[in-house]
């Protein structure tokens, strides 16, 4: 994505630009590479003001935040247009679907005992009128196998860049995410698991 920076009364350093584009990328995998994104950081006296623009085909999103940090304020802008980006794709998303089969007009038959396939006849229902149609009824299998695990891959569950134990509980919250995975400033990887009860547990992986 094209990244323009502008800086207001304030000078972006290599460390900003950095930081931005590291969320920029998290938020390009969710709507797309094409498009374009403006990022304003402007200096009010001791309030410093991060602004965020990401414009795509068919989406503008735009977050505004503020704090004493900098740092702190380009974070929270970036993590509100993910969350605006996730939000937008949850909405529009395609939904598949599937043509209903009209099962009224037919009458219920039994399989047969022992596996075996047989073909019997079927009154089912059409616009002429009733006939017999030969179907194919087979016997299940006492225990049926089970299928296996759907795996989806997605890293929208490990920070991209080390942080404090507050901000990743923050970060958890904002992607609502069960399971959060980060590295600590000393660059110790920990895994952030929100129990039944609510309670967020810290696992310390050695």
């Amino acid at each position: 994505m094209d990244v323009e920076y502008t800086g207001r009364q304030t000078t972006i350093t290599k460390k900003l630009k950095l930081q931005a584009e590291e969320g920029i990328a998290a938020i390009a995998k969710i709507v797309g590479n094409s498009g374009s994104v403006h990022v304003i950081l402007s200096t009010d006296k001791y309030r410093q003001i991060a602004e965020v623009t990401v414009q795509t085909k068919h989406q503008k999103l735009v977050a505004r935040c503020e704090d004493t940090d900098m740092v702190v304020a380009l974070h929270d802008a970036l993590a509100k247009i993910e969350q605006q980006a996730i939000r937008h794709k949850k909405k529009y998303g395609t939904i598949k679907r599937h043509p209903k089969s009209d099962l009224k007009g037919a009458a219920a038959a039994e399989a047969p005992v022992g596996g075996k396939t047989t073909v019997v006849k079927v009154a089912a229902k059409s616009s002429v009128g009733r006939k017999a149609v030969p179907m194919l009824v087979h016997s299940f299998p006492s225990q049926s196998p089970l299928s296996e695990p759907h795996l989806v891959r997605s890293n929208e569950s490990v920070a991209l860049r080390p942080m404090s134990l507050e901000e990743a509980v923050k970060e958890a919250a904002f992607r609502d995410r069960e399971v959060f995975v980060f590295r600590d400033h000393g660059g110790q990887a920990m895994v952030l698991y929100r129990k039944r009860d609510g309670k967020m547990e810290l696992i310390e992986v050695p």
